[in-house]
């Protein structure tokens, strides 16, 4: 049963990944033939076609390799400049000449005389990026909407100011391990004030606080050690009113999301605060939709984040493969390494029905932003490349009008194809070492 729970989420993420292509892909599509070019083909994968259909002028079809997918414009680059120099070729020319010509008429094998004024380099700047920027944007809107459906319709997990548990003595609540008070202990603070499991306190102070407003609470708590607080609480729907004086004690030092703070010998800070003896019900607190942007931008800041850091993080990839170091769980995965994920989310024990299909959603979610921020990085073949590429020409012709020069040559990003060439290697590499590891030292969420 748990391997085939296993299979079933493997299953589920192959579905999200190419559904994340695939409408990737159509982003492209929609602008493009609304600005009236012509695209030959609409394909999820690479390599050989499976199977396809045509409607219209397109080609819609799945290829063999799915690792991708596109569509063809036509007229993606402009056709060849004829020189009439009989000057010696650079070494540019010399080295890559060749292939950039062969390139070029690949790429423009398929216009025809009557597609005149619908070639993707006649286009207006405006329009290039749109185009181009139509495939993350649609990655964007696919990652917000799994964001949003999993903050507001399952919510998160949150601390909340239902009391889980209540020590009856400070020696208990320090140490979990002890299961009884002897009458040398100090009695904790919160069980003397009357507080029992179950119970919500909704002030402290006179102040209000929200539901899921536990570490302001505790924030209170800690600030007034030996001090006199009053606290109002709910219990079976009944109002109750009390007061506590914390206890001074050696606590950690706790981040504003209530997690342990280490110092610089790997060990938590620590610090004397008050402590009344008493933890927080964890329970799944439904978000307004206006957090869901906060969320999104925070997720892309820490993908931003592994990007601008990706050649380190390769390297602590490789080394965690090939060694005996741990593979970081915030750290870049392959699609192996997603499916893997998937399964084990699916297959655990450890979450309920509600809980994994929120686990699973977020995971497609987090999926698609790494893909639009990923796709904007400015080099070809990336969506960003392209940008770039347009952005230089209008700037050239921005500049060209400023100093009266009317003619202005477009762009020919072909030029830029050594430079593709090793961003593709690049990826290439990086795709691997990335597979490799997740099947021999995969990230474990349990």
């Amino acid at each position: 049963m748990s391997t085939l729970l296993f299979l079933g989420g493997v299953l589920f993420m192959v579905i999200a990944v190419a559904a994340s292509i695939a409408l990737h892909e159509i982003g492209h599509l929609i602008p493009a033939k609304k600005f009236g070019l012509r695209v030959p083909q609409y394909m999820i994968g690479f390599g050989k076609t499976l199977f396809s259909v045509r409607r219209g002028e397109t080609e819609y079809g799945v290829k063999a390799i799915p690792l991708g997918g596109y569509i063809s414009m036509v007229g993606m680059y402009p056709p060849r400049e004829e020189k009439v120099s009989e000057s010696k070729p650079n070494l540019f020319t010399r080295i890559f000449g060749q292939m950039i010509d062969d390139a070029r008429s690949q790429a423009n094998e398929q216009v025809r005389q009557e597609d005149a004024g619908r070639m993707f380099y006649e286009l207006p700047i405006y329009k290039r990026v749109i185009i181009m920027l139509g495939g993350p944007l649609m990655n964007l809107i696919i990652g917000t909407v799994a964001l949003g459906i999993v903050l507001v319709g399952f919510g998160v997990p949150t601390a909340t100011t239902t009391v889980s548990e209540v020590y009856q003595c400070i020696a208990s609540a320090q140490n979990t391990d002890a299961t009884e008070c002897t009458a040398d202990d100090t009695p904790a603070p919160a069980y003397q004030a009357g507080l029992r499991p179950g119970d919500t306190i909704t002030s402290i102070n006179g102040t209000a606080v929200a539901r899921d407003a536990w570490y302001e609470l505790t924030d209170v708590i800690r600030d007034h050690p030996d001090t006199s607080i009053s606290l109002t609480y709910e219990r079976n729907g009944v109002s109750h009113d009390t007061t506590l004086t914390p206890y001074l004690t050696d606590r950690p030092v706790l981040d504003k999301d209530g997690y342990v703070i280490n110092g610089e010998d790997g060990q938590p800070k620590m610090a004397q605060v008050g402590f009344v003896g008493m933890s927080s019900q964890i329970q799944n607190v439904s978000q307004p939709v206006w957090e869901v942007p906060a969320q999104v931008g925070d997720q892309l800041l820490r993908i931003g984040n592994i990007i601008l850091h990706l050649p380190q993080r390769m390297v602590d990839v490789a080394q965690a493969a090939f060694g005996s170091e741990e593979r970081d769980p915030n750290g870049p995965v392959s699609v192996v390494g997603i499916g893997r994920l998937a399964g084990e989310i699916n297959s655990t024990d450890a979450l309920n029905l509600e809980e994994k299909t929120a686990t699973l959603i977020s995971l497609v979610g987090g999926l698609n932003l790494a893909l639009f921020a990923f796709n904007l990085i400015p080099l070809l073949p990336l969506d960003g490349g392209h940008v770039a590429g347009a952005l230089y020409e209008g700037l050239k012709r921005m500049v060209a009008k400023l100093r009266g020069i009317r003619q202005v040559k477009p762009v020919d990003t072909i030029k830029m194809l050594p430079v593709t060439y090793v961003v593709v290697i690049a990826m290439l590499v990086m795709g691997g070492l990335l597979i490799y590891a997740d099947i021999f030292k995969p990230i474990t969420l349990f």
